[in-house]
């Protein structure tokens, strides 16, 4: 078996599980406390698999997670994955100030930047971000 295959395996069938004790409403109301509690969409989906025994939200909805979020305006501002980048490129700036002679990290930090704005370029392009969104790496990550 090559590397990277020991995950676990979505749903085969993309129907809801007969087994699944939960309504729609119900499910949609699991999702929107959820993100009330600020709690990032890529966890809620795994909180109502583990805890609540919800395979997928779209079989049972009919929609993503984020679809549910923007439909009640709870999406974040700056989509998960970048904001995850964002904190990762604030993490290495902190520890290369404290620790100067660290040159091996300043290529991490260059291509994890670099990574940052591949995507804030993709999700401009889509208009999930402004235009004038900018990365500053100098500690104002929020754009414009």
């Amino acid at each position: 078996m090559p590397r990277g295959r020991s995950h676990s395996r979505r749903p085969v069938s993309k129907r809801t599980p007969s087994w699944c004790r939960y309504s729609p409403e119900e499910v949609e109301a699991f999702v929107i406390k959820l993100a009330k509690d600020e709690v990032p969409p890529s966890k809620i989906g795994l909180i109502l698999r583990d805890q609540y025994g919800i395979p997928l939200v779209k079989p049972i909805l009919g929609r993503s997670i984020n679809e549910v979020l923007r439909e009640g305006n709870l999406k974040p501002a700056i989509p998960e994955d970048l904001n995850n980048l964002i904190n990762k490129a604030d993490r290495i700036e902190k520890h290369l100030s404290r620790n100067k002679a660290d040159a091996a990290n300043r290529r991490p930090l260059e291509l994890t930047e670099s990574k940052i704005r591949r995507l804030a370029k993709y999700y401009k392009k889509r208009h999930i971000l402004p235009d004038d969104w900018e990365y500053r790496p100098e500690g104002g990550h929020l754009g414009l």
